[in-house]
């Protein structure tokens, strides 16, 4: 709810306004019960605020090795149990 109890926090006329937007025919039955949902979300979303921030250390650490430099196959390697290769490629099937 706003600070001042007198104005809602949400009114008919703002629920109206988007059922307009998203082009949604709202009878006055329905307009009045989205608009009583609506201040008990815009409600919850201020009870965050009373929450007290904390700082806390990340759960999670970086247990990734460190990269090494190694030997990798030749083309000739690469290739020796492919099904199929061309002019030292590997061949697949054609797809157009």
């Amino acid at each position: 709810m706003s600070d001042d109890d007198d104005q809602p926090a949400v009114t008919a006329e703002e629920v109206r306004g988007v059922a307009d937007l998203a082009r949604v025919d709202l009878s006055d039955e329905e307009v009045e019960t989205f608009t009583e949902q609506f201040e008990a979300v815009l409600a919850d979303f201020e009870s965050l605020d009373e929450v007290p921030e904390v700082e806390s250390k990340p759960d999670l650490v970086n247990v990734m090795r460190a990269d090494e430099v190694a030997e990798g196959l030749t083309q000739e390697e690469a290739l020796e149990n492919a099904a199929e290769t061309e002019d030292g490629y590997f061949k697949g099937p054609r797809v157009s």
